[in-house]
């Protein structure tokens, strides 16, 4: 009876209705069981919108204005398979913004405005597939970034950023990729085997970056790579690297081998290949130039206890990798005491009495490598406490400190590198002060050489000098040479190496010469004097037009005085001075006027009672009136 009771009320429970779905205010929502999608595309959004319901399989939020992901947008939505949030202005990914999202496939972030890449920014996104991230502003995405799905990540787009780096070694986990994408960016450098467990990639794009070279993979060896999509077929790779600046030598030639359409794609360097079509230069054009030593520390020496630097510089295509060998045989390594940096320079701490010995200095590339020797002179500290020791050695075999060291060349070996110098392959000839005839013959037939080089320094200048001569050519006259220096020279052979089929080089020989000094010159004292002498004349020039000018107006001023001696007389005296009394009565001067002048002063002053007084040259005393006179009684009336 019980058994009857409850079933009506499990029929009942099972058949109730689930609770219904909840769409936010313009947005269109689908419930198409058992998902349920939410699409507020274009509805001007600044945020995620906070009545979303919590069961939805897709939510689409691109074409808004949203600025920030918060820890709450996206809390309990565990069964949140597709979210969309492109073309949005998200600048801010808040910590564990997406933790709850474990079952997310596809997270679509792509032209937003997001800057760098956290290792909290996609925590919880254990099960994602497809993760775009492509123009944004990315600079830099952290290693961590990608951990939780770096086993599940089937395509990861991170396109149209600025990354000039990008996290590889994260990249190199991603077992199950297909897809990678990272085309315009500022990549720079992609490390040799960072794809060679990525067994399922399909397509990778490496378009529009900085790159000037590929490494070969050994992925590209088990698969076939094409280089563009079409035709190739499913269990294949392509690969897309047009746009790049590559340098076209011996390194690209697995690239140049791949199975392709003609692209676009050109050389950047070196010189002679530059702006020609990749596909279109011959496999045999991309050569590399073996490592040639072009200065290093003959011997130095230090005390005991005391830091020494070891250089050696190389040149070569590609850049040659320096690495040191010590005095016993072994690699020498990064440690507390010894630090080896990538321009070739070894720093010794501490050196000790072990250290005493040759060292090697081994540069390498791809066609080839290079060796020096380089001596280190250890003095006790008892030694050097004295004064004694360092200069002494010095000074007795001779060595110029800081002196350059020529050029040691691929293939050679310390003991036949000598006897290569006393064989006078190399006759320098007509030395003067600035040039010298350089002139060599193999002394064995070289076939296939493609041209020679001389490199030569002197004693006082640590930079080579090359010069590429034609093959035909078996002399060079060098012209840019200093008067009173020594020079060392080395002639080499650039050839095609017939086992190798790359270019190799052989030394014809060295020699050692001094160009003239230059006899001294008194040029400049010369035109010290003769500069001197022009001022002194220019300058005595005008002193005397100066004085001729002023005697020419004295004789002028004199001739002129002789031949007009009355008027200069009258121009100098005051006539005519009339004085205005208060009175209508005038007294007239003491000299003897006539009386036409005096009337002429009465008109003059109008008839208002003026006196002329004459005035001459000569101090003339005017005598006085008699007493009593009328000009007295005049002066006395009253006015």
């Amino acid at each position: 009876m019980d058994k009857l009771l409850l079933l009506p009320l499990l029929v009942f429970s099972t058949a109730a209705p689930a609770a219904p779905m909840t769409c936010p205010k313009r947005c269109q929502c689908q419930n198409l069981s058992p998902s349920f999608t939410i699409l507020c595309t274009k509805t001007g959004l600044l945020f995620v919108p906070p009545a979303l319901d919590r069961r939805t399989a897709e939510l689409r939020l691109m074409d808004n204005f949203i600025t920030v992901l918060r820890r709450k947008d996206f809390a309990n939505m565990t069964n949140l398979l597709h979210l969309t949030l492109s073309r949005n202005t998200i600048s801010q990914i808040m910590p564990l913004a997406f933790a709850d999202l474990r079952g997310l496939h596809a997270l679509h972030l792509d032209s937003n405005r997001l800057t760098a890449l956290r290792d909290d920014h996609l925590k919880g996104l254990v099960n994602l597939r497809h993760l775009i991230l492509s123009n944004n502003q990315l600079s830099s995405v952290s290693p961590r970034s990608l951990d939780d799905f770096v086993d599940t990540i089937e395509d990861l787009d991170l396109s149209y950023n600025n990354l000039v780096d990008v996290p590889w070694e994260t990249v190199a986990r991603l077992s199950n990729v297909n897809t990678v994408s990272l085309d315009h960016n500022l990549i720079e450098f992609v490390p040799e085997g960072i794809f060679s467990n990525l067994h399922k990639l399909a397509r990778l794009d490496m378009t529009s970056n900085k790159l000037k070279k590929i490494p070969p993979d050994p992925l590209f060896s088990r698969i076939p790579v094409y280089a563009k999509s079409k035709g190739s077929p499913l269990s294949s790779l392509v690969l897309s690297f047009g746009g790049n600046p590559l340098h076209c030598n011996c390194e690209l030639v697995w690239l140049r081998r791949l199975t392709r359409e003609d692209d676009l794609e050109t050389c950047a360097s070196p010189p002679e290949l530059a702006g020609k079509y990749f596909w279109s230069i011959k496999e045999e054009e991309f050569v590399c130039e073996p490592p040639m030593i072009t200065h290093r520390t003959p011997r130095l020496a230090a005390a005991e206890g005391r830091g020494a630097s070891l250089k050696c510089k190389a040149v070569g295509d590609p850049e040659p990798y320096v690495r040191w060998i010590a005095p016993d045989g072994k690699l020498v390594s990064n440690t507390s005491r010894t630090t080896s940096y990538e321009n070739g320079t070894l720093d010794i701490a501490a050196a000790s009495l072990a250290d005493r010995g040759t060292f090697t200095c081994i540069a390498s590339n791809a066609a080839g490598e290079s060796t020096a020797p380089v001596e280190l002179l250890v003095t006790p500290a008892a030694e050097a406490g004295n004064g004694t020791g360092c200069e002494k050695e010095e000074g007795e075999e001779g060595e110029e400190p800081g002196a350059s060291d020529i050029l040691i060349p691929a293939k050679s070996s310390f003991a036949n590198e000598s006897k290569e110098r006393q064989e006078k392959g190399v006759v320098v000839e007509e030395l003067t002060a600035a040039s010298a005839l350089i002139r060599w013959e193999p002394r064995q037939p070289l076939p296939g050489v493609r041209m020679y080089q001389i490199q030569y320094n002197s004693s006082t200048d640590d930079i080579p000098v090359y010069r590429m001569i034609p093959p035909t050519s078996k002399s060079f006259l060098l012209t840019d040479l200093a008067p009173g220096r020594s020079y060392e020279l080395c002639v080499l052979a650039v050839y095609s190496d017939g086992a190798t089929a790359l270019p190799a080089t052989r030394s014809l020989g060295c020699a050692r010469f001094a160009t003239r000094e230059e006899p001294p010159r008194c040029r400049s004292l010369h035109a010290q004097f003769l500069g001197g002498t022009m001022i002194i004349v220019i300058g005595g020039i005008i002193v005397a037009s100066v004085l001729v000018f002023i005697f020419i107006l004295l004789m002028k001023y004199k001739v002129y005085n002789n031949h007009h001696p009355a008027h200069h007389k009258k121009a100098a005296k005051v006539t005519h001075v009339c004085s205005q009394t208060n009175g209508g009565s005038v007294a007239r001067s003491a000299s003897k006027l006539g009386e036409r002048r005096e009337s002429s002063c009465q008109e003059f002053a109008g008839g208002r009672g003026k006196t002329v007084v004459e005035l001459g040259w000569d101090k003339v005393t005017p005598p006085l009136p008699p007493q009593g006179s009328d000009a007295d009684a005049d002066m006395a009336a009253p006015s």
